[in-house]
């Protein structure tokens, strides 16, 4: 049994715990299917493929909802029950309250249109044709506006579809939150446009995918990434999966910007460092389960910024670097190539650490507003651009790297974006907990010793899985209310200096 267990484990729990991981294996076979059809599956695979994803959703969301479920946790309401296992009856409960709202028909619907829908947005988003894909988002749009209806009609429907993927910080938060950055980080990239420093760029050639995937793997090698449970493949967009038994990462090459792969493969390896690091024994139920996406960002964030973008980890990782890439460089160019700030750069997953979350903020406004249907999804190209003048100062020559650059609105993922930014706040706070505690984290960087931070990471994050509430693990792990002070201290410090501001 993976949860603490009073003297005597009620029968009703117990049934109820088996029920509850028959749902999460399932889940888990669908994340399979969803990596092999971005990763491996034929392009023709596509008409197969939705009506397993769609067959898988039915099937998991029947169990879900079923009556069972809802007469255990009655049941489960008057029966004296551990900790662990208070925890694990509140997130099923959440999930099937939620779920049982939600008719069988919709929920396959989406799955099925989300499938269907990557390959017309892959060749749309190559022909710089948003018109092509304009009616699959329109659909995935009113989809999603019904599913949030269906759980709660009375509520803002974007306020419910956040809460799929951070059901307990609140809306109200991460509106704050943004609010606070934009205000905060607008001004400070506006100082380094205006800085006279010009920080190196010694990577000028190209090179070739093979090379740097050697690069890579070395990288996830002094990481500490586990090869027994995990695989490195490449993707369109690159995205972590999997289970503490199977933590998946890919990556994406660019023959002119080798710190394009290394940085999205370190960050992809927080991601599986937090599901490696959940209790084993604990798989099939939420203990056993990440909790939510502004926690799960927070540790891709800590390992990309603040270890791999960090003047500590140049000072490691150079010599590996110029062996590798057959460069001349020293740790200081490493580190500046690193921290670069392109404020007219066009592409989110390559923007760097602070104009990143004017592209959150950008992609927030227009999915909330499309949700609210105060914006047609024709208007969409117009207005994105609009606002990338507005906050950054340039403006996309096609769709392609404009409104069709991500595939979140592809899943029909509403709501995803702001927890990467939440998330980015998180880490800053965890960091300096971390090194409070361990004390001189950038030193054992520096020595490529990782070994601590990540066992205060899992020891602090990882092993509680879903044990706590977003708000309840952050100050079992830091001692503090989530915060964006930790952050913007950091942004301020790390670029102040760097551009001599």
């Amino acid at each position: 049994m993976a949860t603490e267990s009073s003297d005597e484990v009620p029968d009703a729990y117990g049934e109820f715990e088996d029920h509850v991981r028959r749902v999460s294996y399932l889940n888990d076979a669908g994340g399979v299917l969803s990596w092999d059809q971005q990763v491996t599956m034929p392009a023709g695979g596509t008409p197969a493929r939705s009506k397993q994803t769609a067959a898988l959703s039915s099937v998991t969301h029947d169990l879900l909802t079923d009556d069972r479920v809802s007469d255990w946790l009655d049941e489960l309401d008057d029966t004296d029950l551990s900790a662990d296992q208070r925890a694990v009856v509140r997130e099923v409960r959440r999930e099937h309250e939620r779920a049982a709202r939600v008719p069988e028909e919709l929920v396959s619907k989406i799955s099925e249109t989300a499938s269907n829908a990557l390959p017309v947005w892959e060749e749309a988003k190559a022909e710089d044709d948003f018109d092509a894909f304009a009616p699959t988002l329109e659909e995935m749009v009113e989809l999603r506006r019904e599913y949030a209806a269906a759980i709660d009609p009375d509520r803002d429907p974007y306020e419910v579809l956040f809460e799929e993927y951070e059901p307990y910080l609140g809306l109200d938060t991460a509106e704050r939150v943004l609010e606070r950055l934009r205000e905060e980080l607008v001004p400070l990239i506006d100082d380094i446009k205006a800085s006279d420093v010009e920080l190196a760029d010694p990577f000028d050639g190209e090179y070739d995918t093979d090379t740097q995937e050697e690069l890579v793997r070395a990288a996830l090698d002094e990481l500490g990434y586990d090869w027994d449970r995990g695989r490195l493949d490449t993707a369109p967009h690159p995205f972590s999966t999997g289970t503490q038994f199977d933590a998946r990462v890919t990556t994406r090459f660019d023959p002119s910007d080798p710190l394009d792969a290394l940085g999205s493969t370190v960050h992809e390896f927080g991601h599986a460092s937090y599901t490696l690091g959940l209790p084993d024994e604990a798989y099939g139920t939420p203990l056993g389960e990440s909790r939510d996406l502004t926690v799960h960002e927070s540790q891709s964030r800590l390992w990309e910024n603040h270890v791999g973008r960090s003047r500590a980890f140049a000072d490691f990782f150079a010599p590996t670097v110029a062996d590798h890439l057959g460069v001349d460089l020293s740790a200081r160019e490493l580190y500046e190539a690193a921290n670069q700030i392109y404020p007219d750069n066009l592409i989110r997953v390559e923007a760097d650490e602070l104009t990143y979350h004017m592209h959150i903020i950008l992609r927030f406004e227009i999915e909330r507003d499309l949700i609210a249907g105060d914006l047609d999804v024709e208007e969409v190209p117009a207005v994105w651009n609009e606002k990338m003048e507005e906050y950054l100062g340039v403006r996309p020559d096609g769709d392609g790297e404009g409104c069709l650059q991500d595939i979140h609105w592809t899943h029909g993922n509403f709501g995803y974006f702001p927890t990467y930014s939440l998330g980015s706040v998180l880490a800053a706070q965890l960091y300096a907990s971390a090194d409070d505690e361990i004390g001189d984290v950038d030193g054992q960087t520096r020595e490529g010793e990782f070994g601590a931070l990540h066992d205060w990471l899992t020891d602090n994050v990882h092993r509680h899985g879903c044990r706590y509430e977003t708000d309840d693990l952050v100050r079992e792990a830091t001692g503090e209310a989530f915060t964006a002070d930790y952050f913007l201290d950091y942004a301020r410090g790390k670029f102040g200096d760097l551009y001599e501001l």
